[in-house]
């Protein structure tokens, strides 16, 4: 099961300074003006070992002619439909305004579990002032000041009561879980039907982890894998108003109960933000990708068009440019066979184990070829490397100075690895450690 929270409020409450604490990042944009949070921001956090994914949404305005604020409001009662806990929060310092009032009769009608933040409690007499908001019926207000952390610790051991820790091996531990994400309208429903709409006899319906993804059992030509699908399931009033959004919220599901992602790009119209915002849910949940770029037969095409595309592609991407790409066509059932192919190498590829012996030989190869830098006259010494017991490959490297070990030098022990090994589609994790 997945976990969505998502916060919610006027503007100008402290939804983004919260969110970036809950995450650890500065990640949203956080100033005295109100209205500054436009788009969606989404990021992972945990507590506790308990994973879960916020969503940072836009100042819920009333009786505003602003094409923002109205797009904003939206966003706001979608997100309150699709979050399963939804964190209102308000302000000590200006009381209980009307917006306030408006959003609290939204949110009791919703049936949701809300828990009320009130933000910026930072001395003793704010505390006594948060009584007030025990009139918006939402039950015991949750005093915190969101810029220096006070209260948040208790905030988070409600929050995370009722989750459950996600694990993937509920009933097949190695059957491949495979999702089809991507943006509207780009083909997702037409290369679900490609791959089971002809021998419907073999497909076997299993019940849904989650009430918008649907397991489906496909065992056909040699593979077995259950499809998450999540193209077309439901179609609601609401979804219309912001397609984008919706999608991304189903997609952040879908992926968080995966294996491995097929990440559906609309040839047509290229490798656009959306899809760029879906891809990095996708590495940030530490989950094997593979990029299918469709509706391949409606492009022209000369001598070098495969190259220029996937060269434009792994530009976008950079720096993690290890991802199969398929070039195909849901309607023709152009290279199909080859996405199923592909998806089931990756996780493959996601599941190896590197022996102790291999791995040390590659790595400190790698290292006696080119050093770690030395800083400040100091010299880092890597002396040994280990495969860790986790989902996705992470590898542990033992050295005497971790702290002095920048970006740049990870990436290339990745890379190191990426041509010994193969890890592609799949996110490498690399934790430098004190010897």
């Amino acid at each position: 099961m997945s976990n969505i929270v998502a916060i919610v409020g006027r503007p100008n409450v402290g939804k983004s300074t919260l969110f970036n604490r809950l995450i650890g990042q500065r990640k949203a944009i956080v100033d005295e003006t109100a209205g500054v949070t436009r788009d969606r921001i989404y990021g992972q956090s945990d507590w506790n070992g308990i994973e879960f994914s916020v969503i940072d949404t836009g100042g819920y305005v009333l009786n505003s002619d602003d094409i923002f604020e109205e797009e904003i409001r939206k966003q706001v009662i979608i997100a309150i439909e699709e979050a399963d806990v939804i964190l209102f929060v308000v302000d000590v310092t200006s009381g209980i305004t009307d917006m306030d009032s408006e959003v609290a009769h939204i949110l009791r009608k919703s049936n949701k579990r809300v828990l009320l933040v009130v933000n910026k409690v930072d001395n003793a007499t704010r505390y006594h002032d948060s009584f007030e908001f025990f009139n918006l019926g939402l039950g015991e207000p949750w005093c915190i000041s969101s810029i220096n952390g006070s209260g948040t610790g208790d905030l988070l051991d409600e929050l995370v009561k009722p989750f459950e820790k996600v694990t993937l091996e509920e009933d097949s531990p190695d059957v491949p879980r495979i999702s089809i994400v991507g943006r509207p309208n780009v083909g997702k429903s037409s290369l679900i039907n490609a791959f089971i709409g002809e021998e419907r006899n073999i497909v076997t319906p299993i019940a849904g982890t989650t009430r918008d993804a649907v397991h489906t059992r496909y065992n056909k030509f040699g593979h077995d894998f259950f499809l998450i699908d999540t193209a077309g399931l439901r179609k609601k009033s609401k979804v219309s108003e912001d397609l984008e959004f919706y999608s991304v919220l189903r997609s952040i599901r879908a992926i968080e109960n995966s294996d491995v992602c097929v990440l559906i790009i609309d040839a047509t119209q290229g490798f656009e933000a959306q899809d760029m915002s879906i891809f990095q849910l996708i590495i940030r949940n530490r989950k094997g990708v593979v990029l299918v770029v469709n509706k391949w037969d409606l492009v022209e095409k000369g001598n070098k068009t495969v190259a220029e595309y996937t060269g434009a592609i792994q530009q976008r991407i950079a720096p993690f440019k290890d991802v199969p790409i398929v070039f195909a066509s849901a309607l023709t059932k152009q290279r199909i066979f080859k996405v199923i192919e592909e998806a089931a190498q990756v996780f493959e590829n996601r599941k190896q184990r590197i022996p102790t012996s291999k791995l040390n030989e590659v790595v400190l190869e790698a290292v006696e070829a080119y050093p770690p830098p030395a800083h400040k006259g100091k010299y880092v010494r890597i002396k040994y490397a280990t495969q860790l017991p986790t989902h996705s490959p992470s590898f542990a490297l033992f050295c005497n100075l971790p702290q002095y070990v920048k970006e740049p030098y990870k990436r290339y022990i990745e890379n190191k690895l990426r041509e010994s090994f193969n890890f592609s589609g799949v996110p490498i994790q690399l934790f430098f450690r004190q010897k």
